[in-house]
């Protein structure tokens, strides 16, 4: 079997208590990629100092995690922003986890945008304005966003690297999309399930749907959900199942 590598990234720095209880921690020693929230949905100085620490300590590569600035709906509700009001709160978003990563010395790799944003990043306005802020501070930073959708286009028509993302613990519906969490098996809880479906991807670049179909994924990253019950358990499956089938398991960068 050729060579064949990925990275597993988790959106962390999303909860005070997760950071207190050390249930983030746990989870960041399975990943190569830490996407941090930055002050929009969730995160503050104090989680992103925190979350950073914690990835220096275990080698974790860091990146921004910007969403709607939504505190309420946690980023999950799509808001009436114009595209230069997005593009101005993801600056401000990226810079704030900047200066406090600079106070560690470390680097910030990558732009992960958050649930709504992240979704309405398949219109061509909200990605290259998600675009021009990253351009705006860092050109190098890659760009994650769901395989197959057209945000990637627009994001590496605008010269920028990107990387495909695919979900280890989410059920993906026949179109592609991920299935809605407020339906019956959106969440792979399963250890096992959420494994083999991360091999899947990787090995035989397919997913099962919830309904039986074969999807075709390819991509550069998997996601495991730092709020998905288990996620701990999920990402130590996911990464020795991954392992063990021969791939290695390294950051984007």
């Amino acid at each position: 079997m050729a060579n064949i590598s990925i990275d597993i990234n988790s959106d962390l720095g999303e909860s005070p208590e997760a950071l207190a209880n050390g249930c983030d921690f746990e989870l960041m020693r399975f990943i190569t990629s830490a996407n941090i929230a930055c002050g929009g949905h969730a995160g503050d100085e104090s989680t992103m100092k925190q979350t950073l620490a914690a990835a220096r300590e275990l080698n974790v590569e860091v990146g921004a995690h910007p969403g709607y600035p939504d505190r309420t709906n946690f980023g999950r509700v799509e808001m009436p922003l114009s595209p230069q009001e997005i593009e101005a709160t993801i600056c401000e978003q990226i810079l704030s986890l900047i200066r406090e990563a600079e106070k560690l010395a470390m680097r910030i790799a990558h732009v992960k945008p958050h649930g709504a944003l992240y979704h309405a990043a398949r219109e061509r306005s909200v990605a290259q304005a998600i675009g021009r802020a990253a351009i705006s501070i860092d050109p190098t930073l890659v760009m994650v966003g769901q395989s197959g959708s057209a945000m990637l286009t627009y994001w590496r028509e605008m010269g920028l690297r990107c990387a495909g993302e695919a979900f280890a613990d989410r059920a993906y519906e026949k179109d592609g999309k991920l299935r809605r969490r407020n339906l019956p098996g959106a969440l792979l809880e399963s250890p096992v399930r959420a494994a083999q479906q991360a091999l899947d991807i990787v090995l035989r670049h397919r997913a099962t749907t919830h309904d039986g179909n074969d999807l075709a994924i390819d991509a550069e990253t998997l996601c495991i959900h730092s709020d998905t019950p288990g996620a701990a358990a999920i990402a130590r499956e996911v990464r020795s199942r991954l392992m063990s089938a021969g791939v290695t398991v390294r950051a984007l960068a």
